[in-house]
């Protein structure tokens, strides 16, 4: 029998819940609460791609898993927020603005071929012609992520901002789409731009779901710090402990059967391992100061 747990009491959030069967020994235990952002395409390739790697941490704490996938960034930012989640599973700028609210921890950063960086990428009609970028997009369409999106949202933004640009009066703008409804939005001609990362356009391309002669990239960030494992400000020192341990315990030969595709495992969080999106965000004015 499922357990089902009813999280959209707080407007706008948009949450999906679904949660495993537990054995019975373990019904009196307190499930373990997990979210996990929008990575794939729906939600139920979601939570089929990152279960394994909830369940495993469940396993380790000895309790059944509560499982939960936002269908937007800034969602889980708030469940995180709101104490509706213990731990999740989140883009880098989801847990600055959690941390920002609520003092939320990273304990983590997850490692995707060995690497704790990625970057955000645009994406273009490759029969545009734009030998020089922003300067020859000015006036097309452009969509970018949610607001909650790091690559596909905040560093876009952020980068315009350095370059004297606000995207929302100089290209045709539109914003809160997912990063594959944007590729696919560039790859149908849809849109002429579009915000996306580099990894997800990658899996995107090896999966079939698009080709590579129907996108092509104009604009790339410099790299950025790669998804963060958070917790809520007030779980307890000794679980946030074993929850730590029990992450970076996952060598590449456990991550290859516990996560999706390419990731590799997690090297430990330090103080200042998001410290860029916090200038991003500050510059932005979504942020406080300090």
């Amino acid at each position: 029998m499922l357990r089902r747990t009813l999280l959209n009491t707080v407007p706008g959030l948009g949450l999906a819940t679904w949660v495993p069967a537990q054995a019975q020994p373990q019904a009196q235990a307190q499930p373990l609460r997990c979210a996990v952002g929008p990575f794939q395409p729906t939600a139920g390739d979601t939570r089929r791609a990152y279960e394994p790697f909830f369940s495993h941490l469940a396993a380790a704490m000895g309790r059944p898993l509560d499982l939960t996938v936002t269908t937007d960034w800034a969602g889980i930012a708030v469940a995180l927020t709101t104490g509706q989640v213990d731990v999740a599973w989140m883009g880098p700028w989801g847990y600055v603005l959690a941390k920002d609210r609520a003092g939320a921890e990273a304990l983590a950063v997850v490692q995707y071929q060995g690497r704790p960086t990625y970057q955000a990428i645009i994406l273009a009609r490759p029969e545009l012609r734009l030998a020089r970028f922003p300067q020859d997009a000015r006036g097309l369409s452009i969509s970018f992520a949610d607001a909650g999106s790091t690559s596909g949202w905040l560093v876009p933004h952020y980068w315009f901002k350095t370059q004297g640009i606000d995207p929302r009066s100089y290209f045709r703008y539109r914003d809160g789409a997912s990063h594959p409804a944007n590729v696919v939005a560039v790859a149908n001609g849809q849109v002429d731009l579009a915000t996306d990362y580099d990894r997800n356009l990658a899996a995107m391309i090896a999966a079939g779901r698009v080709r590579p002669d129907q996108v092509s990239v104009v604009w790339h960030s410099d790299p950025l710090p790669n998804d963060a494992l958070a917790v809520r400000a007030n779980l307890e020192p000794a679980l946030k402990a074993r929850l730590r341990d029990a992450v970076l315990g996952i060598d590449p030969a456990m991550a290859a059967r516990l996560m999706p595709a390419n990731y590799t495992g997690w090297v430990a969080a330090q103080a200042d391992s998001y410290a860029m999106i916090e200038a991003a965000g500050r510059a932005l004015g979504r942020i406080g100061g300090g």
